[in-house]
């Protein structure tokens, strides 16, 4: 059995110790939302990335140690880091087994951690995703209880390490998941309202925006506070995994423990507080403000954050402000509220009381976008979750 020619894992008598893909190459794969890939290869690029070229929903990149650990830290748009292990060819669920059998299991983690797979083909003689990941799954188990005669437990939430296996045209790709599961979940929602924003396509609205602190910062419709966070964590350089417990990096074999210490110590070091009043936010829902409140608690210079109940329509003004939110639709609407009519009360809002501003709108719904009334100074196409939506600016003179 042999994975890109390296004969040199296993052999009938044993284990061998074995170079992976990863090891080769300093090659890694970030996954990140349609829409995001041109501001991800620019923000990996300034995390220590090289080599950035896009792919099939994500970016290949080049990195040393420090910069893998740096960017599972630190980026705010990809949603998890893979490291590929082993490459080979893959006609058949039997040569599947018969090859991830014969990997090092046991030396990438143990029989008290959990695991779990994931598993995507396409264009191959393998025709089912979750029977691939099934497959995969008892190779792991059975190589353990080889030489333990005990196996490790899958655990499909909060699992200590995962394992993604990705088999396109019949060449399939076992990857560690060095983020240790996606980086998207912060750790400061500990409370949500209907259909929130996920924290990938705020931190992209932030970034998109360009906003860098000189101007106030206000979301008229802020549910549970996510655009404001991410605000907060770009002007105060908080790392986004900054309240992570578990990187999945912990368990490649060339780990270095004392590299990611100075990573997160460096990187922790730069962080700012906030200065009160820059980052404000209102919603109409008294639950939605609560829940902000509670949510901001968690994070460093949360509590600074202004947050109050209001409707938009009873702002007085909000002149030379960056505003940016993600207006209510679907399952956030109150039942019977006419959803056109509110949207141009909204763009009366921001057409009277709102000069000299810049407003960056997200539709999840691009039909509404016709209802605010306003010439948009551009238009940006960005996924939440399986909505395609879009970032739309409007310039307020």
């Amino acid at each position: 059995v042999c994975a890109d020619d390296d004969r040199s894992w296993y052999s009938g008598n044993g284990f061998f110790s074995m170079t992976y893909t990863y090891q080769k190459y300093d090659l890694f794969f970030a996954q990140i939302a349609d829409g995001m890939e041109e501001l991800g290869r620019h923000e990996l690029s300034g995390l220590g990335a090289t080599e950035v070229k896009p792919a099939f929903h994500g970016l290949h990149f080049v990195a040393g140690k420090e910069a893998l650990y740096r960017i599972n830290y630190e980026a705010r748009l990809v949603s998890r880091v893979l490291a590929p292990l082993v490459t080979f060819d893959c006609h058949s669920t039997e040569y599947l087994y018969k090859t991830a059998r014969t990997l090092p299991w046991t030396d990438i983690f143990s029989l008290d951690d959990t695991f779990v797979i994931s598993a995507n083909v396409s264009d191959s003689k393998i025709r089912h995703s979750q029977y691939a990941g099934l497959v995969l799954k008892d190779a792991i188990v059975d190589s353990f209880r080889d030489r333990y005669g005990q196996r490790p437990n899958v655990e499909r939430i909060d699992a200590d390490i995962g394992f993604n296996l990705h088999i396109l045209r019949n060449r399939a790709t076992i990857y560690l998941d060095t983020s240790g599961g996606s980086l998207h979940r912060r750790g400061y929602r500990q409370e949500a309202v209907e259909a929130p924003m996920q924290e990938t396509l705020a931190a992209a609205i932030i970034s998109l925006s360009g906003w860098d602190g000189t101007t106030r910062l206000y979301d008229p419709m802020c549910g549970s506070g996510t655009l404001l966070f991410e605000a907060l964590m770009h002007y105060c350089r908080v790392p986004a995994a900054f309240l992570r417990k578990n990187f999945g990096f912990r368990f490649l074999p060339d780990f270095d423990r004392d590299a990611w210490e100075t990573v997160k110590r460096r990187s922790d070091k730069a962080m700012r507080p906030l200065p009160r009043g820059l980052i404000a936010g209102s919603d109409s829902s008294k639950r939605a403000v609560d829940t902000a409140r509670t949510n901001s608690r968690i994070l460093p210079s949360g509590k600074t954050i202004e947050l109050s109940k209001t409707r938009f329509q009873d702002i007085d003004s909000l002149r030379n402000t960056t505003i940016v939110c993600n207006p209510p639709y679907g399952l956030r609407m109150r039942r019977g509220e006419d959803m056109g009519a509110f949207m141009k009360e909204f763009g009366d809002f921001l057409k009277q009381r709102c000069t000299g501003s810049a407003a960056y709108v997200y539709f999840g719904n691009r039909e509404l976008i016709k209802q605010v009334g306003l010439r948009s100074a551009w238009k940006k196409p960005l996924k939440n979750g399986q909505l395609d939506g879009r970032l739309v600016k409007y310039e307020l003179y």
